[in-house]
């Protein structure tokens, strides 16, 4: 079974994508805001995608703030995890925005909340692994 990590800090989010992602679409799930253990899971090779959210308000790394986008950089700067499909979430879609923030990321692509069509989402996800 393919497993997604939800890198979220809205729990109520985390929990609609877990729910829909499952029993929708047949995947297991892993949330975590915590950015050590993001990148300690991802470096694990223990999931096949990672969904992004873009502005995560709590999450530190080395004790600075860090965003979706820079979590997402520094995973596709190492070699161990630049493979590793990243999805970023962003309630945050003007038009551009999506552009800015792939190119800025490196993220191989971007889902807007809130989600409507649940089957797309799953879809979408299901897309970046081969499912």
């Amino acid at each position: 079974m393919k497993t997604v990590l939800i890198v979220e800090d809205d729990m109520i989010n985390a929990r609609v994508f877990s729910k829909i992602l499952t029993k929708r679409g047949g995947l297991a799930v892993k949330h975590t805001e915590n950015v050590d253990e993001v990148m300690e899971i991802a470096e694990s090779g223990e999931v096949d995608v990672i969904l992004m959210d873009v502005s995560l308000s709590h999450s530190l790394y080395q004790g600075k703030p860090v965003d979706g986008i820079r979590i997402t950089q520094m995973l596709k700067a190492k070699s161990s995890t630049a493979e590793l499909p990243i999805i970023l979430v962003t309630a945050h879609a003007m038009d551009g925005d999506r552009e800015n923030f792939l190119q800025q990321s490196g993220a191989d692509g971007y889902i807007s909340k809130p989600i409507v069509d649940h089957q797309k989402f799953v879809d979408d996800v299901k897309a970046m692994i081969g499912e």
